[in-house]
């Protein structure tokens, strides 16, 4: 990330990402240290094409993996993805993704293997995880999922620690109940 330190006209300065982009040629900007005009926001809108122009877009494997497994790892369940120890070694060195298998050849199919935490409901995680990622490729792409299979490949248990100590009341000291029992006032 680039970052970059700019002055505006009353000195103070703004830290954050530089940013970029391309001017068209034959649009008039208002001049320096002057805000836009009505009416050259409005020249700049009539220049803009609202209508669709014929052509494809092209989308790589690797953006399709990357909005399955961005849908996958946000469901509340999923531990993460699974697979044997090569491919996991494999996608750690970033030479592949282990735990996800797309089919592109007949329609768009996808094969998931994940680990599930321990303790929820294998089917009802699998559920959402289905629904998650079907939404994802319909928003993102504009097309629907023709095959979706989710192997849950284990569970994994992961403790937060030792359960709280029961408290066992300590049989000489006064407990509230005794005190409002007694009749005493006390603030």
């Amino acid at each position: 990330m680039v970052s970059s330190k700019r002055g505006n006209e009353q000195g103070t300065s703004h830290e954050g990402p530089e940013r970029g982009g391309i001017i068209a040629r034959g649009l008039r900007t208002a001049e320096p240290g002057r805000r836009p005009t009505r009416r050259s926001r409005e020249e700049d809108v009539a220049r803009v094409p609202t209508d669709p122009s014929p052509g494809r877009s092209i989308v790589s494997r690797r953006a399709i993996a990357d909005i399955v497994r961005a849908a996958t790892l946000a469901s509340y369940g999923v531990t993460g993805f699974s697979g044997p120890p090569l491919a996991r070694l494999a996608g750690a060195l970033g030479l592949g993704q282990p735990g996800l298998r797309l089919d592109l050849a007949t329609g768009l199919g996808i094969e998931l293997r994940l680990t599930v935490a321990y303790g929820l409901p294998i089917a009802e995680v699998a559920r959402q995880v289905d629904s998650a990622v079907r939404h994802a490729i319909r928003r993102s792409l504009a097309r629907e999922v023709d095959r979706l299979t989710i192997h849950v490949g284990g569970l994994r248990y992961q403790p937060g620690g030792p359960p709280p100590a029961s408290e066992r009341p300590d049989p000489t000291a006064v407990a509230v109940a005794d005190l409002a029992d007694s009749g005493t006032d006390v603030a």
